[in-house]
Parts: C-alpha cells; structure tokens; sequence
C-alpha cells in the first residue's frame, strides 16, 4: 500500500471513529402511517454527494437524486448555489417505498448517520447556507414527524449541541447537473468522497445493519 493510499485509508478510519463516537439514535416516537406505493422526503445535510450516498444504500429506498431546494428555479446552477447566495440548499432528493420503511426511518438515518444537524451552515469542510442542514416537508404528516423527532431528539440530550435542522415547506426541488448524480458511485477514489463520503456509509454499515443494502 503506497503512503497515498494509507493516508486515504487512515482519513477513512479516522472519520467513521469520530462518526461512531456519537451517541445512537431513538426510534422516532410519533412517525408517519405506513402505506402503499412510492413517496419522496427532500433533506439537505452538506454536500449532497455524500447524503445522496448514503440513501442510496438504504433498503427500502428506491431512488435518490441529487438537487436544490429553498430557493428559484432561475438560480438553481451549481455555480449560483455554490456562491451561497441563491437561497438553495444543497438537497437530495429521496423516493421510498413506505411500506418497506417509514418517513420517522428515513429521518432516523439522516440524523444518525448523513451529516451533523447541530452545525449551522456547515457540515465538515464545507460552509455557507448551501450546506444548511434543512428538512422540506411535502404535507402534513411530514412537518409533523419532523418537528416532533427534533424536539424528542433535543429532549432526549443525544447530540451535545441543540439541532439547528430547518423544517421548511417544499416549494420546489431541482435536480443537479448530470455530473452530479450518483458522484460516490462513479468516484470512489476522489480525495474528498475518501475523507467525507466513504466514512458515513461505514457507519451506516455499522449502525444500522438491518438497513445497509450492499
């Protein structure tokens, strides 16, 4: 193994210890009906190339893209995202099937394992408001989940900080350019999916095997 590649692997190690080292997650008390057929939960935690990641391998999802949401459709480009000036947040978009596992889940993973909800605009390496970490709710029902994991999560004193997560309507989401889509995937050896991408799906793999879907 060359010093580049030990070093990649011991930025690996070193991550998932630090990702491991936060306290496990409750179930959500209060969580969405389960039913039939497809629904989608829009979440924005950092860069979407690692939450998009990290759904991608959870069972019971059926598809991930990546997007923006939060702000118009005349500023979703990456190049006007990027300048944290155009009201986006950088957000994946997730399609699931609700019989197979809940909205409270989906939440349940992004909290746990896709990013840290108590940094404000930003996640690692990242900062501005792009990298918000910001839940968009479709209806109701997912406001309602929302806000009460938050606040069950908070009460329960499981991260060491309050959670900043934004609960805000979706208005609309945009998908990304093409070369975003499915980045991990396509770019495992890329230096910044090694250091932050690669760890979270360890840890996914870890903390939520039932879950992990190879």
């Amino acid at each position: 193994m060359n010093r580049i590649n030990k070093m990649a692997m011991a930025a690996v190690l070193g991550a998932a210890a630090a990702l491991a080292a936060m306290n496990p997650l409750p179930a959500p008390v209060v969580d969405a009906p389960r039913a039939s057929g497809e629904q989608t939960a829009v979440l924005a935690g950092g860069c979407f190339w690692c939450t998009e990641a990290v759904f991608e391998h959870v069972a019971g999802v059926k598809k991930v893209i990546s997007g923006y949401a939060g702000g118009s459709r005349e500023t979703a480009h990456y190049e006007m995202v990027g300048s944290g000036r155009a009201g986006h947040a950088e957000s994946i978009q997730v399609t699931f099937d609700p019989a197979k596992i809940s909205y409270g889940t989906i939440l349940k993973v992004f909290f746990g394992v896709a990013h840290d909800p108590t940094t404000l605009n930003r996640q690692g390496p990242d900062w501005g408001t792009q990298y918000r970490s910001a839940i968009f709710y479709a209806n109701e029902d997912q406001k309602r989940v929302a806000e009460a994991y938050i606040k069950q999560l908070d009460g329960a004193g499981v991260f060491k900080k309050p959670i900043v997560t934004q609960v805000a309507e979706l208005k609309a989401f945009y998908p990304a350019e093409d070369y975003h889509q499915d980045f991990v995937a396509h770019h495992p050896d890329h230096p910044y999916v090694v250091a932050n991408s690669l760890p979270k799906l360890h840890k996914l793999e870890k903390t939520f095997p039932e879950l992990f879907r190879k």
